[in-house]
């Protein structure tokens, strides 16, 4: 198990973790009742919070933020010999907690994403997980929140029964919403990305040897060239000169300090 704490990648603060340290600290956090925001950050991820400061200070209060794409582990790696042999991936972690949820009896909100998708959704992970208890089901509104929704929302999920969230509603809306609703509700929020589209089967996972060579972009790319090409045709030339900058001392990546800052409106 590897857990060498938070180091700093293009000033936002990642976890140098493995599957099993991550999916320990999210349990145990379920078990013992406690706030807990959880993300899995690629070059995206990290690149919004290196473009946004009061959104880079929001993730470097999160508790665990992993290394979701091979590009964000070659960096712990670069620049900080975290020595990690693979990475942190969303939807894999997003199984491997549901497996221990299910074993251990501990109850699952579902927030995010659609009503079909997770009409779809629900009956892969019974299929995956039988003895896996779904507290309840929200989707999205795709709107943003009123005034005292957050409130509502987290009163729902409280009396759901539930001891663990999974928030789908991409990057970086699931990562407001995880930070905004994370003083309202006393159980690990995993702000999940496409695990939900994935394993309701909506999604195809690259094959092993792109995923490897860290070209998962490659295909995201042209499954959905229309939605993501500025994304990766532009946000990953420029992780990579920032981190090559970062690792030479050519930029000081001083992360800004963690804030407890209250959202007003995310997305719901």
């Amino acid at each position: 198990m590897i857990d060498q704490g938070k180091r700093n990648v293009l000033g936002v603060l990642v976890d140098a973790v493995d599957y099993d340290a991550a999916t320990e600290r999210i349990i145990e956090a379920a078990r013992e009742r406690r706030p807990y925001a959880v993300t899995a950050l690629a070059v995206h991820g990290v690149m919004t919070g290196v473009q946004d400061k009061a959104h880079n200070a929001r993730l470097n209060s999160f508790d665990l933020v992993t290394p979701d794409g091979q590009p964000v582990r070659g960096a712990l790696n670069l620049v900080h010999h975290a020595g990690l042999t693979d990475r942190v991936y969303g939807p894999e972690l997003t199984l491997r907690v549901l497996r221990q949820a299910a074993a251990e009896g501990l109850p699952v909100y579902l927030y995010g994403s659609t009503q079909p998708t997770l009409d779809k959704l629900i009956p892969a992970l019974e299929r995956m997980f039988p003895a896996l208890k779904i507290a309840g089901v929200e989707a999205s509104k795709f709107r943003a929140n009123h005034p005292g929704e957050d409130v509502e929302i987290a009163d729902r999920i409280k009396a759901s029964g539930a001891r663990l969230v999974l928030v789908g509603l991409g990057c970086p809306r699931q990562e407001i919403w995880a930070y905004a609703m994370r003083p309202h509700l006393d159980m690990p929020l995993l702000a999940v990305g496409a695990a939900f589209d994935y394993h309701a089967g909506l999604l195809k996972n690259p094959p092993p040897w792109m995923q490897k060579y860290s070209l998962e972009w490659l295909w995201r790319l042209g499954l959905e060239p229309k939605r993501l090409w500025k994304r990766y045709v532009l946000l990953n030339p420029a992780y990579v000169s920032r981190l090559v900058a970062q690792k030479t001392g050519l930029w000081k990546a001083k992360p800004p300090a963690p804030t407890s800052e209250p959202v007003r409106t995310f997305a719901v």
